[in-house]
């Protein structure tokens, strides 16, 4: 029932903001779950067992071709071997396990401005009020946005 978030400076807004982990696909063609499995390690120090597509969005189709994977990310466990090296505005992250009906209400109050959590609480909240999770779809499902390689 809780969500880990994270909470950076973001120097374009000049606020620190709560974010779910997440990153850029750093190769053209890149593993869109590879990549969320990393940046959950690089930034939380932690594994996830159980992947689902939660959505896909695109943040701003009328400015730019931004496309983001939201990825649900169960069965947490602290991840073996060194911890990432964090530098610049992820040096002073601070992390969090928080209740979902917390960040919905953040959300609605106006208070949580992330794109991302905003979109990831919200959609979990209707997986969870709807079909459940066994209906999202597998970690590795086509995304025509940004085609990967299996």
């Amino acid at each position: 029932g809780r969500v880990l978030v994270l909470r950076q400076y973001r120097h374009p807004v000049r606020h620190k903001l709560w974010e779910i982990p997440a990153g850029l696909l750093d190769v053209p063609g890149e593993n869109p779950l590879h990549a969320a499995q990393r940046e959950l390690y690089e930034e939380a120090h932690v594994k996830a067992e159980d992947w689902r597509v939660l959505t896909d969005v695109f943040t701003t189709p009328g400015g730019c071709d931004e496309a983001v994977r939201i990825f649900l990310a169960r069965d947490l466990s602290e991840a073996e071997g060194e911890r990432f090296e964090v530098s610049e505005e992820e040096a002073d992250m601070e992390l969090a396990r928080v209740p979902l009906e917390e960040l919905v209400r953040g959300v609605l109050a106006g208070e949580l401005h992330n794109n991302c959590l905003v979109v990831g609480a919200l959609s979990l909240t209707a997986v969870l009020g709807g079909d459940g999770v066994d209906a999202l779809r597998p970690a590795d499902a086509p995304w025509p946005a940004r085609p990967f390689e299996a």
